[in-house]
């Protein structure tokens, strides 16, 4: 049996820092990958920490799992569907665990009832209300790394519960909070978050460090290097997240608290997302309450309304604009297309649109950000659609053929490439 952690450092575990990994889908897709995790996970422990692991499935497994749910039903019962998914990360767990075993690491794998992870019912998108980490603690100080099942959860009745698409970037953030972690790593196939894509941008840099607000605004703006609601948690809790590579060894890029003592880049980053989709209704009578006796419907169905623009009223008419997801576009039109008649309002829209944004601390302190896009766009012939802004982001719509050109004249126009002087 290896070293546990009082033997390799001659005091108490309960000293040691804290470290929450988790480990991606890509991370930990066959038996080779999964050995290579167990070794990166020792080596962090080797480096003078404690360390408690969160895993997702392997690979793809998880969409294997729902074409199999579907090839047996077109709508899977939502309690029994999480039961199946909730298997993909079990697997995973427990072949990691047998890989540190084997390697001479003390290890014990759990599912989400057996701590529990406590969710609310909502099942495909629960939320977790709790998690009970007590039997961790005394994992952690007897040198037993423990591996946890992410993305699931147990519902009030019992019953298993996921928590949606990237669920396990929470989960882990979740229990780094339970913990009272010093750091929560989320280990992908990128090394950090960077200034662009950098499948879109190839000058594209890695930044050092994001803060919690400019993180929140890449990942809801269509960043996919972690999951917004886990950056939610950890900016809430005031947990500190690092990005790095399960693929190679590297800093990565610290997400924590903004550092009042240090100016704040202009722009930090750009994110873009292509799942866009724009609706326009002309002709609108001017008058209180037109915009809710529109939107209501959309809004009862569940569909999410991003960005809104409402023209300036002209003779008592305005025109109102709006996003949906791309996926959302034909049931929200048939949605608002009944009250636009009644209204003697036209509907038109366009599918084919993508959201680009630029993200940073130090919009707040500089003036002319948003004049700066308009003349790179302007100057690259890139016509902006709509437009919306908060203290740290300006967000623009654009054409989707336009969206890569886009997003290398922006990265361009604020030298985004260039590091910043320390």
């Amino acid at each position: 049996m290896g070293l546990t952690p009082l033997d390799a450092f001659g005091y108490p575990p309960l000293f040691m820092p804290l470290i929450v990994q988790k480990y991606g889908g890509t991370s930990v897709g066959s038996i080779a990958r999964i050995r290579a995790v167990a070794e990166q996970v020792m080596a962090c422990q080797r480096d003078g920490n404690r360390v408690a692991v969160v895993l997702s499935a392997m690979g793809d497994s998880t969409d294997r799992l729902i074409d199999l749910a579907r090839e047996l039903s077109p709508r899977p019962a939502p309690r029994e569907l999480d039961a199946l998914l909730a298997t993909g990360e079990m697997v995973s767990t427990a072949l990691l665990a047998m890989a540190l075993i084997d390697l001479g690491c003390p290890a014990r794998s759990y599912n989400a009832l057996q701590l529990p992870v406590e969710t609310t019912p909502a099942h495909g998108r629960a939320r977790i209300s709790r998690i009970s980490a007590g039997p961790l603690g005394a994992d952690l100080e007897a040198g037993v790394i423990p591996v946890l099942t992410g993305f699931q959860g147990r519902a009030p009745d019992g019953s298993l519960t996921t928590i949606g698409r990237g669920g396990s970037d929470t989960s882990a953030v979740a229990l780094a909070v339970a913990l009272g972690a010093d750091e929560c790593q989320i280990l992908t196939d990128v090394d950090g978050v960077y200034t662009a894509d950098p499948r879109v941008v190839r000058d594209a840099r890695r930044l050092e460090q994001v803060s919690f607000e400019e993180m929140l605004e890449l990942a809801g703006q269509g960043s996919r290097v972690l999951h917004l609601r886990s950056v939610e948690f950890a900016a809430r809790y005031g947990v500190k997240l690092r990005v790095l590579s399960s693929f190679r060894r590297g800093p990565g890029t610290l997400i924590c608290k903004e550092d009042p003592d240090v100016e704040a880049p202009v722009v930090s980053g750009i994110a873009f997302n292509r799942d866009e989709a724009e609706i326009t209704v002309e002709g609108l009578p001017d008058r209180p309450g037109i915009a809710h006796r529109l939107l209501q419907p959309v809004a009862a169905a569940g569909l999410e309304i991003d960005m809104i623009v409402v023209n300036a009223p002209r003779d008592g008419w305005v025109d109102f604009t709006f996003t949906v997801h791309r996926n959302d576009f034909e049931q929200a039109c048939s949605l608002i297309g009944p009250v636009a008649g009644e209204l003697g309002a036209v509907v038109s829209g366009s599918d084919r649109v993508a959201k680009l944004a630029v993200v940073g601390s130090g919009m707040r302190s500089h003036a002319g950000v948003a004049t700066r896009v308009f003349e790179a766009l302007g100057s690259a012939g890139i016509n902006v659609r709509l437009v919306s802004t908060s203290e740290i982001k300006i967000s623009v719509l654009v054409a989707e053929e336009e969206l890569e050109r886009a997003a290398r004249t922006l990265h361009a126009a604020f030298r985004l490439e260039v590091s910043p002087a320390p």
